[in-house]
């Protein structure tokens, strides 16, 4: 591994802490970033993320993820579906799509006056529209495939940007 100096000490100590722990430090995968980020929340945002991911996999298993943006997930099948982030108090699903998609379940409860994207902010003890979600992330997907999309950004190769 090349040794650089980005002098940036707090991320040269935590990869280093990082080092002592876990041997070499080996590069993870999108899939393991999520995993470890879910673990490493430990609480309700947790599960709350890991049961959005779930959903999204579950409605189209060729959906690719990546981590982006130094901590956030996002999720690609013919471009950028959604992406997964997580607050103090909430867990933000970002449609980038989102303006131009049908809400009739109204999930959308943020970013309401852009004119691009579209939100869905959830606080401790929301339930999920399940069903209203899945059409959300379906809906992603067709205006990514009726744009033309852009197969290196998810079309099943697990490739990053």
């Amino acid at each position: 591994m090349p040794n650089r100096d980005d002098g940036n000490d707090a991320d040269d100590a935590q990869e280093d802490d990082m080092e002592k722990e876990t041997g070499p430090k080996m590069e993870r995968s999108p899939a393991e970033h999520i995993d470890a980020r879910i673990e490493e929340l430990g609480d309700w945002r947790g599960e709350m993320l890991s049961r959005l991911r779930a959903l999204i996999r579950e409605t189209d298993p060729d959906t690719v993820e990546e981590w982006k943006w130094r901590g956030v997930p996002v999720w690609y099948l013919d471009g950028m579906v959604c992406t997964g982030e997580t607050y103090k108090d909430h867990v933000k699903v970002t449609f980038p799509k989102g303006a131009k998609m049908e809400d009739p379940s109204s999930l959308f409860n943020s970013g309401l006056e852009g004119n691009a994207r579209r939100a869905c902010d959830f606080f401790e003890g929301d339930e999920i529209d399940e069903e209203a979600f899945r059409a959300l992330v379906r809906e992603a997907i067709y205006l990514n495939q009726a744009s033309g999309g852009a197969p290196s950004q998810g079309k099943a190769t697990g490739k990053k940007e």
